[in-house]
Formats: structure tokens, sequence, C-alpha cells
């Protein structure tokens, strides 16, 4: 989702013409595994633009292909692969990725979810001038976004892709009139934020109200923060966050019509929607009454 806005804005700018779209191959999706493709090729599928679907684009076959149609300009993002040399020195203006962070924090699969997961305020994205690295290459455009107290990951994706999409343009002209800069990544101010895997979703209580809370958001919606309740998996979709603390971290301390109250390391935590397994996304307080869910049951693991 997050390339989309940036491939309908090349494939409708009057300066671009797009050779060709290349996206990672269908793959098995959802419960019942049926097979599925990306967002970026149902998009240039509507746009009626060339399709590439390579298994791995360091494949010879693939390589020779993008030599063949010799573009001036390579734009990525969100694609998934370390892109090789090989391709990286075809397009004689650039190999240009699209970042959703300020390089060099958060460089790697997961950039946006980490900004929340760790109370970032602020956020951005890039542009850099690839190499066949993880998001180390010099930086040519920036701009900067506020993160929103209540934003969710997929909030906060949405206005850092429709903010992307101008900004490369933005740098394919800069490349075009050859007026642009290229600012080296600062290694000391590096961090990373990998892939999120679904063990990496279940809450620790012990941590803080506030802590859970931004836990919550960056997992929101996929692939989402859960715990445990009675031995079955409950997901956790929204809350918000409470200075008061009376109990034991993962302890259900109150249910009202706004939702459930659990008490945490340092704080509490109030629920407002949940998503019982088996079920839909629902109110909180609902779910608990319909449940039988009341103050001194336990979040977390047997």
């Amino acid at each position: 989702d997050f390339a989309v806005p940036s491939l309908i804005a090349l494939a409708n700018h009057p300066q671009f013409r797009v050779l060709a779209v290349v996206t990672q191959p269908d793959r098995p999706h959802g419960r019942g595994k049926k097979m599925a493709s990306s967002p970026v090729k149902k998009t240039a599928l509507e746009l009626g633009l060339p399709l590439l679907q390579p298994d791995r684009v360091r494949n010879p076959e693939f390589v020779e292909t993008i030599r063949t149609m010799a573009p001036d300009a390579i734009a990525l993002a969100s694609f998934g692969q370390i892109i090789p040399r090989s391709v990286l020195q075809i397009p004689p203006l650039g190999p240009i990725n699209l970042h959703g962070s300020l390089l060099p924090k958060y460089r790697g699969a997961a950039p946006i979810q980490y900004a929340i997961l760790n109370g970032e305020m602020v956020t951005g994205v890039t542009t850099m001038w690839m190499e066949p690295t993880l998001d180390t290459g010099d930086i040519l455009l920036t701009e900067s976004l506020e993160i929103g107290e209540h934003e969710t990951a997929g909030e906060l994706t949405i206005r850092i892709s429709e903010a992307g999409a101008p900004l490369l343009m933005k740098t394919l002209l800069a490349l075009k009139s050859n007026e642009y800069t290229r600012t080296k990544q600062d290694e000391s101010l590096a961090t990373y934020a990998p892939s999120i895997n679904l063990e990496d979703c279940r809450v620790d209580w012990n941590r803080s109200a506030k802590e859970i809370d931004c836990y919550n958001r960056a997992m929101n919606p996929r692939p989402g923060a859960f715990s445990e309740i009675n031995g079955k998996r409950i997901k956790l979709w929204t809350s918000i966050a409470f200075s008061e603390s009376v109990g034991q971290p993962g302890v259900i301390t109150g249910v009202d019509n706004l939702g459930i109250d659990v008490c945490t390391g340092s704080g509490t935590l109030k629920l407002l929607e949940v998503q019982f397994e088996g079920s839909r996304r629902m109110n909180a307080s609902d779910w608990a009454r319909g449940a039988r869910v009341t103050s001194g049951i336990r979040f977390g693991a047997e």
C-alpha cells in the first residue's frame, strides 16, 4: 500500500513515462491461503502499465530485462528486497528509494511501526540514492511529519505514503535537471526497524501503560497486538493510557461503558476496542459483558 500513491503520481506525471512496474510475485494470503496480488500489481493493472514479477531481482534474466529497457531512473518504494549493484548501475539518472522515516533513523522493513513503538513525536519520509545495502545510501530530500497522539501505524502509513509521492516527483525532477545534493548519512545516528513477526506482538503487561498504548498503535492494523485471557487469544485494537495504577500487571481493575481498565507495570490502560479469538472487532465493554469478564481476571499466558 505504501508504494501505491507514488506509482499513481508517476503514471500521471507529464514528464515521466513508466516503462515497467516491478512487484513481488503473487503469494498465498489469509486463512484460505488463496493466491493474492500486491496492491502495486492491482494498481499497475488498473493503470494499464507493463508488469514484472521476478521471484528474485538478482536473477540474471531479470537484470538483463531491465538493462534492455534502459530506464533513465529506477524508483523503489517498500519493495522488500535488496537491489543488487548490477541493477543499480543501469539507470544514468540514478536508483532512488523512498523510505518511510527520517534517515538514518529506522532503517529496515518497519520504520513506521518502530517510530510509534518508541514514542516518537516526529517522523517523516526520505528519498535516497540506493546502495546494495539496507537503507544506507546518500540522502536526497526529506519531509517531516508529526505523529498524532493516538495515531496508529495504519493511519500514519497513509499520511507518509501520500507525502512521499510528491517528494519522489520532486526528487526525480531534480535528478533530471541535475540540480540536487547528496548528503551522506551519519552512521552514529543510525537505528534499525527490523521486520515484525507474530510473537513480537504479544503484550508485556509489566511495561508502562504509555508503552503498551504505543505498542498497540504500532501494531494496528497489522499484525495486531494481542494477549491471552482464559487461555484464548484476544487482539487489542485501541486504548488510552492513564497514570493511575492499582493492582498487579495484567489484572482487570474495572469495566465501564467506555472499556476495560487493565493494570500495567506503571499506570492503567483502558482498552476501547478488542477482537476475541474467532470473533469480530468490537467495543471492549460490550465484549466484556458478553464474555462475563469482570474485575480480578488477569490477562496473559498461563
